[in-house]
């Protein structure tokens, strides 16, 4: 087993006159939910100058240093930049964040909302005259605007950048030739705009605009701020990137409930004989769990099956009161019928709607279970409720890459969706982070089970109640050929042991802040 500190990439991009200290206002909080990397742009900050400052060359060294699947936030030039990036290296780009960044700088006669040419010219050549003094205006547009515009200012430039070099007229031309309306109106992945209502470079009334180029992008304009959008409104800035965040990578799995709670509802009879890897990370599971609890302390089984381990809970906290919880009616029944202990309560519910009262709960155990509940984020909001202020949850779920020999062998076969889809880790920290619940520790394991005959695996994963219940599965029948198919794609991951079955398992213990 080993811990894992995988989380969100989130990659900033500075605007011209600045380097990557500009980010300070807001990086202690975007740090609590994504793992960031604050990027100088070449020939700014540490980063030296190219030889070549074109748009491919600018654009090619910032794609080496960005990891794929990243999320990018850019202000100003930077989100210029992550525009082109997205657009010509989408395998970097997952989702896109701009902040106070026109689709075109300057304007032109089809695209008036912008910086007029005669302005850029003049500041550019008064940049390559008398930098100092331009930048010393530049700081003053940066800020102009904001209810505070003074000590934003002074807080600016105790912040600027002191070194410039040639680069930064270079990226000044480039600015002005970028023209962003095409890669926009092209892209695939979500994308964030967020204006500032008083700034002074990039005009308020683009939002429309930005709405048009692109349907499906997300325009925001934030009251009351300047250019500087970060420095001037940093609560409302982190808000909207960690809604963005939230709402684009944790996303609902696409289960439906009433499906899960019939499947395992069946299961019950047949469960306890075929739930060995359940046994045995349940039993790991409980080494995150306290030794005791207080006195007459609330404590939940969620999704509790057929209550094995709200029996070991119960024996554990013989002065606690066990709430053995499930959505399965035929679980709750067998668990009922097996259990004589009145130390434990059945509860028939959704674990996205508790029909418990706020601060209720000491403890939640929940072993391979919430990777059936199609809200991730909802849920841990939901549990965060119920638990009492300092509340442990403990947890073990499924990751996605969980049977991915039987998903693999399928997609030789036919192109349905055969294989339960599970979430990746980010997903659960980024959702725990904004249920406000503290991560306490995170650990990754591949389990893997041997089986000699395939069939011993789908006859298990049926009596378990885990067999393909999500949308996208074939309906009806698989024909013979298409199984032929898959039986022998599965052939080809033969050990000496037998057939391998991953199970990749997240072990995650949160307390509520």
């Amino acid at each position: 087993m080993s811990n894992s500190n995988s989380m969100i990439n989130l990659i900033l991009l500075h605007g011209w006159g600045c380097d990557s200290n500009t980010w300070q206002p807001i990086l202690p909080a975007l740090e609590k939910i994504a793992h960031v990397a604050a990027l100088d742009l070449p020939g700014f900050g540490q980063s030296p100058a190219l030889s070549d400052f074109s748009l491919a060359t600018v654009l090619e060294n910032l794609a080496a240093k960005i990891p794929d699947n990243s999320v990018i936030a850019g202000w100003s030039l930077g989100g210029m930049l992550g525009v082109q990036l997205a657009n010509k290296y989408p395998q970097k780009v997952r989702a896109l964040i701009t902040l106070a960044t026109n689709a075109k700088f300057v304007a032109c006669d089809d695209y008036p909302n912008a910086m007029p040419i005669a302005v850029s010219r003049e500041f550019n050549a008064a940049f390559a005259q008398d930098p100092k003094s331009t930048l010393k205006l530049f700081s003053g547009l940066l800020a102009q605007g904001d209810a505070n515009e003074r000590p934003l200012l002074k807080s600016l430039r105790q912040h600027a950048s002191v070194e410039f070099s040639s680069q930064w007229i270079q990226s000044l031309e480039l600015l002005a030739e970028l023209d962003n309306r095409l890669p926009l109106a092209q892209l695939q992945q979500p994308c964030l705009h967020l204006l500032a209502e008083k700034d002074a470079l990039v005009p308020v009334a683009v939002a429309a605009g930005l709405g048009k180029i692109n349907p499906a992008h997300k325009v925001v304009t934030i009251a009351h701020a300047a250019h500087a959008v970060h420095w001037s409104q940093p609560v409302a800035v982190v808000e909207n990137i960690s809604s963005f965040l939230r709402d684009q990578i944790v996303e609902s799995a696409g289960l439906d409930k009433k499906k899960v709670a019939q499947s395992f509802g069946r299961a019950a009879p047949t469960y306890d004989t075929v739930a060995q890897l359940q046994r045995d990370v349940g039993k790991h599971l409980l080494q995150y769990v306290p030794v005791q609890v207080d006195p007459g302390a609330t404590v939940i089984d969620l999704g509790s099956g057929t209550g094995f381990f709200s029996r070991q809970l119960a024996a554990r906290f013989d002065s606690a009161t066990i709430i053995g919880l499930d959505i399965a009616e035929g679980m709750l029944h067998f668990s009922q019928q097996q259990t004589q202990s009145h130390q434990i309560k059945w509860l028939c519910a959704d674990a996205e709607s508790l029909p418990l009262a706020d601060q209720s709960v000491d403890l939640i155990f929940s072993s391979l279970v919430i990777q059936w509940c199609s809200n991730l984020l909802q849920l841990l909001r939901e549990l965060a409720r119920v638990l009492k202020p300092g509340g442990q949850l403990v947890v073990a779920t499924l990751g996605p890459n969980t049977l991915h020999e039987l998903k693999s062998a399928w997609q030789q076969a036919d192109d349905y969706v055969h294989v339960n889809q599970f979430q990746p880790q980010d997903s659960l920290r980024f959702a725990a982070v904004a249920a406000n619940l503290a991560i306490d520790h995170f650990a990754v394991e591949q389990r893997v089970i041997y089986f000699d005959r395939l069939t011993e695996l789908t006859r298990e994963l049926k009596a378990l109640g885990a067999h393909n219940i999500n949308s996208g599965k074939p309906e009806g029948l698989t024909g013979r050929s298409r199984i032929a198919a898959f039986k022998n794609a599965y052939e080809q991951y033969r050990e000496a042991r037998g057939l391998p079955a991953t199970y990749e398992v997240f072990y995650l213990s949160v307390h509520k802040r």
